[in-house]
């Protein structure tokens, strides 16, 4: 084998390997990701992945799929942890001020939290939103996106007793039963479920300024 060989040879292996790896990456975002044991150590979905099959749960209280809710329209879908939270009740009216110029681009706003059907509908008429809101009761669906983790012992009594949250516990690594919440996060999606923005902060003090997310909508177009 001559040297020119050798070179291209190993040229296309590594050719080879990239596109694998981008592969892997893509058909990840296919499959459950774990459940983090705190918010700084959640994996979310990336850009270049797509939208995971996943079920979620309308404001009627009907199972469908989220790509049949996607409906092949472009979207800007966002995570937040429920209507208590007033963080998230402040960015819930900061992306209400904003729909009609990403419906002007094209894209369909769409909430995802932790809330029951009823405290969704209860969001709606509080925050005059009107936009489309789904139920993530169980965290199935931020646990396909790679955003739910486990709170502290502490913040899962405090809530559970404060809140009066209903949501299901689950038992982290240690067997311990904790509440599970989504790390609060955007995501500009494609028509064919592509990702191409995402912006996600553990500090759920910390939200994505809406000029920002429009910035990143019309770059996305």
């Amino acid at each position: 084998m001559t040297i020119n060989e050798y070179k291209k040879e190993t040229i296309l292996k590594l050719v080879n390997a990239i596109i694998a790896s981008l592969m892997l990456i893509v058909s990840a975002s296919s499959f459950s990701k774990p459940i983090a044991e705190s918010a700084e150590l959640v994996a979310p979905l990336l850009v270049g992945q797509e939208v995971p099959e996943v079920t979620t749960t309308t404001l009627e209280g009907k199972q469908v799929s989220l790509k049949s809710v996607l409906a092949g329209k472009p979207t800007v879908l966002f995570f937040y942890r429920g209507g208590w939270c007033p963080f998230c009740n402040v960015q819930m009216g900061q992306l209400q001020a904003i729909e009609k110029d990403l419906v002007d681009l094209g894209y369909q706003l769409i909430g995802v939290s932790t809330d029951s059907p009823a405290d969704l509908q209860k969001s709606i008429t509080k925050e005059a939103l009107s936009y489309q809101l789904l139920s993530d009761f169980d965290s199935k669906m931020s646990q396909a996106f790679g955003l739910a983790f486990f709170t502290s012992q502490k913040v899962t009594d405090r809530y559970l007793d404060k809140l009066d949250l209903q949501n299901p516990l689950q038992k982290n690594a240690a067997g311990e039963e904790r509440l599970v919440l989504p790390a609060p996060a955007v995501y500009v999606i494609d028509d064919e479920g592509l990702i191409h923005f995402q912006y996600v902060n553990p500090n759920f003090r910390v939200r994505l300024e809406p000029q920002l997310l429009l910035m990143a909508a019309k770059l996305a177009k």
